[in-house]
């Protein structure tokens, strides 16, 4: 019971919040945390002990863990940063981070010596041509990526839900090139603004723009080339390799002929990295991208050193025809 015209003070602690009688203060009349409270996640607590809780009333009814005198000092609040009015209008410009800027590798000479590639050549190849029951067949030249494309797999492009297999793989793609947007309620797409709060529809919308497909967002390292040809001798053919130069030269001992390839690619490749296998229906080239990006195409046309100096026929004839003084006639 408190004294007699004694009044009763207000307790500071944290978690305790009771009124006490100053003269019937003990040590053991508080109890309270002496940590400070903490909101993370989702959780509330203290920091002195353990306990903790998603509830904000159960937070406040967590019982302290420490046992001491009351106070009736207001503990100091925490200091305020103080704010420098003349900076008010003070425009902070803000400038994002750059991607460092990788150069393009210098294309080599056309010239440039070349490295026959280390073949790997298939048992059943070798069968094939020790046999030769049948001609040779060699059939023009395929560029293409590694990635194996799973029938089934679903175009890439937002809005877009076809799905690999033969009957679409070459259709138009409609599809929206922006990304969602998600504000207020309203569900739409940034390229054409189409807006609905219903979900469903916004799944629903049709694409605003016709394009490719795009099935696989990885990045390709490697172009293969696939020469397709039967019964050639792998010990007559070859694959020479320079960083923009790909040389293929197969022999066909049943008919004593020749296949002969030799493109400018369009990238540079890294020689040490390209490999090469001869198997029985074909002659496969894996090259190794020397920098990352995709190919547009496989090559690109070859200028040789007779195009390059050949001269157009009337340019020729005009070099042909003597000159002649010009004749004044006025005197005759």
């Amino acid at each position: 019971m408190p004294s007699e015209g004694s009044p009763l003070c207000h307790c500071y602690n944290r978690g305790c919040g009771q009124k006490f009688d100053p003269n019937e203060n003990t040590e053991d009349s508080c109890t309270f945390h002496p940590g400070a409270p903490f909101f993370h996640d989702a959780y509330k607590g203290w920091s002195c002990c353990k306990k903790k809780c998603t509830d904000f009333t159960e937070f406040l009814n967590i019982k302290g863990c420490t046992k001491s005198y009351h106070s009736s000092e207001k503990p100091p609040e925490a200091e305020r940063p103080a704010v420098d009015k003349s900076k008010a209008d003070e425009v902070i410009e803000y400038k994002a981070p750059q991607a460092p800027v990788v150069e393009a590798l210098e294309r080599p000479p056309f010239e440039s010596s070349l490295v026959k590639l280390t073949v790997e050549v298939s048992p059943t190849l070798v069968e094939q041509v020790k046999s030769l029951t049948r001609p040779a067949s060699c059939s023009p030249i395929e560029g293409h990526n590694t990635v194996e494309i799973p029938v089934g797999t679903s175009c890439k492009n937002g809005g877009c839900k076809q799905t690999y297999g033969s009957e679409n793989a070459e259709t138009s793609c409609i599809h929206h090139p922006g990304y969602p947007v998600f504000h207020e309620g309203l569900k739409f797409w940034s390229c054409c603004q189409r807006r609905t709060t219903d979900f469903n529809s916004f799944l629903e919308q049709e694409g605003c723009v016709v394009g490719k497909h795009v099935w696989s967002k990885h990045e390709v390292h490697n172009v293969v080339v696939s020469v397709f040809a039967k019964k050639y001798d792998p010990d007559r053919s070859f694959v020479e390799l320079n960083p923009i130069r790909l040389k293929v030269h197969l022999f066909f001992p049943e008919e004593q002929s020749v296949f002969d390839l030799d493109l400018e690619l369009c990238g540079v490749v890294d020689v040490t990295r390209s490999v090469a296998s001869m198997l029985p229906t074909k002659l496969e080239v894996k090259l190794r991208k020397g920098e990352p990006g995709s190919w547009s195409k496989l090559d690109i046309p070859h200028q040789t050193a007779v195009e390059e100096n050949a001269q157009p026929a009337s340019a020729a004839m005009e070099q042909l025809i003597p000159e002649v003084d010009a004749v004044d006639l006025s005197d005759l």
